[in-house]
């Protein structure tokens, strides 16, 4: 039977709790450092707490340790991976290989997406060297996965919601070209959200003020079944940098679909325990996103992209028909109600992102916050990037997630016992025994309290009673067998995870396997003299190093990736006939090069 993971991120404790919560199977998170988001820290001791956590209710903590290291750092990434491990950490996720070659714990490996796994070959020789996951690129269609898995046995990740990288990941240099902030070491600066001008050859402008590389975020929340029919196992949500109520969002609404899946495939299981129930109803459109694509999975398709804001339009609740200063006369569609402090949002006649707050509503008027001093064409379409009302909702939303439990309340002779049947935990409390002289009213306040177990992480589903005499049993007593018990369970259930997850785990280069290609450029991303080992262990005979080492001279492919920005904008040479010349992108941080390998169907960024 496929166990299936929902995966989620978390940027530290609070949102990994909150992700537990509200339904994750496994987050990923930073550690305290070589994290690929070098902004986002996160201590030993608080991984610790979020591994308890999580243990008990059997879902996975995964640590993220997949930037380039130098060979500066190499000691200090392995004293982290031990510290993980120790702290209970189920899996590291990671890029660079020179850790495999290094004194590593007994830690489960997952291949980053940085590793850039796009083929049947690569995602088998990761296989072979020992790692028990690996992330599959974003590009990959249903039938390039469909291969992989007829290939491999490792379980498969693959991103489902979130934002988008527009290159391969691990093989994007533009943010380290312009500023020296290499996304491979955590520090991209995301220049692919600027705004660029598109030129020709002889510097015409052919489109200006766009954000050229700037994509929708991803969400395959309808494909699920797809993936899973397809090989596979492990939902990734896209978003260390969130805050806990996207978190929230997100991981709910993925829950709750997964779950409709998993109730009627009996070839299906979900990876953890416990049922969690949301305070507010789960909406990925009121979250932010920047409009929606699942991107390559079943083909090339238009409107990937998102050329005039990279900020979050929201859900669209219908059309302006005029403004007036402050006020704007609306069609709203049916359903959507507004409230004061709501955020609205829209693009304007220069497709400018224009927005303001509801001040007010009258009917079909809304009243903004501050007169409107922008143009806005009747039958613009409105959004709402902020709902105050659900927000709050969200915001109080503790996901409240039980692990459901049967009880059996039994006597002793010197006392009473307290037993959780589907864990086999007892736990038994020495008291004075009165006769009760009221057994059916006593007998109904036994199983009343049995039944309130409050903030704690369990429910009861069925209580049975087995009293030769009835007894009075004061609130005092069952509260003390009651909290002795969760403990109990809470300690057998962590030790039953750590258990099944410190299995015998092998990599490194003790497992012969040939890399599939015997040369590797800059592309390999070879920081350090123990990858450079590794990959010539595997059969490597020519080796650069990568470009955060040493910056090759001359042309760079800077990015590469399947979003084409002659297809985008009408300019596809094998729908117009004509030759894919080379088109530039050019803004105050530089001009580049665009070539376009029309029989691979893909983009090159080239620095010049």
């Amino acid at each position: 039977m496929k166990k299936i993971e929902l995966l989620s991120p978390a940027k530290n404790l609070e949102v990994g709790l909150a992700a537990i919560n509200h339904g994750a199977d496994a987050v990923y998170i930073g550690g305290p450092s070589f994290g690929a988001r070098e902004k986002v820290g996160n201590s030993i001791e608080d991984i610790g707490k979020l591994c308890r956590h999580a243990a008990i209710y059997d879902a996975k903590v995964y640590v993220t340790l997949n930037t380039l290291l130098f060979d500066n750092e190499l000691e200090r990434a392995r004293k982290i991976a031990w510290d993980c491990y120790n702290a209970g950490v189920d899996a590291l996720i990671v890029q660079d290989m020179a850790l495999l070659m290094m004194d590593m714990p007994p830690i489960a490996l997952h291949a980053s997406t940085q590793c850039n796994n796009t083929t049947a070959e690569k995602v088998k020789f990761l296989e072979d060297v020992g790692f028990k996951q690996v992330v599959l690129a974003r590009e990959l269609s249903i039938n390039e996965i469909k291969e992989i898995r007829s290939k491999t046995t490792v379980t498969l990740e693959f991103f489902v919601h979130g934002a988008l990288c527009v290159s391969y990941s691990g093989q994007c240099y533009l943010s380290h070209v312009i500023g020296h902030r290499s996304a491979n070491r955590g520090a991209c600066a995301q220049p692919c959200r600027l705004k660029w001008n598109l030129e020709d050859e002889n510097g015409n402008v052919l489109i200006a003020n766009r954000h050229l590389l700037s994509l929708r975020d991803m969400n395959n929340s309808k494909n699920l079944e797809e993936l899973i029919d397809a090989g596979i196992t492990s939902f990734k949500i896209e978003g260390r940098l969130k805050d806990a109520d996207y978190v929230k969002n997100t991981t709910a609404f993925y829950r709750q679909a997964i779950d409709e899946i998993l109730e009627r495939r009996a070839d299906l299981q979900r990876s953890s325990r416990g049922v969690s129930t949301p305070s507010f109803v789960p909406n990925l459109e009121k979250s932010f996103s920047r409009g929606f694509t699942d991107y390559f999975l079943h083909g090339r398709q238009k409107s990937i992209d998102a050329p005039f804001t990279p900020k979050s339009m929201g859900e669209y609740i219908g059309e302006i028909k005029k403004t007036d200063g402050k006020r704007l006369t609306v069609k709203l569609i049916q359903g959507i109600t507004l409230h004061n402090g709501d955020g609205l949002c829209f693009l304007d006649e220069n497709n400018e992102l224009q927005g303001f707050n509801v001040n007010g509503v009258e009917n079909d008027a809304i009243l903004s916050s501050a007169p409107l001093s922008f143009r806005t064409p009747r039958g613009t379409s409105l959004f709402r990037n902020f709902d105050i009302i659900w927000q709050r909702s969200v915001e109080n939303s503790n996901g409240s997630r039980k692990i459901a439990i049967e009880l059996e309340f039994s006597e002793l002779s010197q006392g009473f016992k307290l037993t959780a049947i589907n864990e086999n935990v007892s736990v038994s409390l020495q008291c004075q025994k009165d006769i009760a002289k009221n057994p059916e009213k006593a007998i109904e306040t036994i199983r009343t309290k049995l039944s309130q177990w409050g903030d704690t992480k369990f429910v009861v589903e069925n209580i049975d009673i087995h009293l030769d005499t009835i007894y009075f049993i004061p609130a005092s007593v069952l509260g003390e067998m009651k909290r002795q018990l969760v403990a109990e369970l809470e300690k057998l259930l962590m030790g039953n995870h750590s258990t099944a997850c410190r299995v015998e785990t092998r990599h490194g280069t003790s497992l012969q396997t040939d890399y599939p290609q015997n040369d590797l450029s800059y592309l390999g991303n070879v920081t350090n003299s123990l990858s450079r080992k590794f990959y010539e262990n595997h059969g490597i005979t020519h080796l650069d190093d990568g470009l955060e080492k040493t910056m090759q001279a001359g042309e760079i492919v800077v990015m590469t990736t399947k979003h084409c920005i002659r297809y985008a904008n009408g300019m596809c040479a094998k729908e117009t006939g004509k030759t894919a010349t080379p088109l530039y992108i050019c803004n105050d941080r530089g001009r580049f090069r665009l070539d376009f390998d029309c029989k691979n169907c893909c983009m090159k960024v080239v620095s010049i």
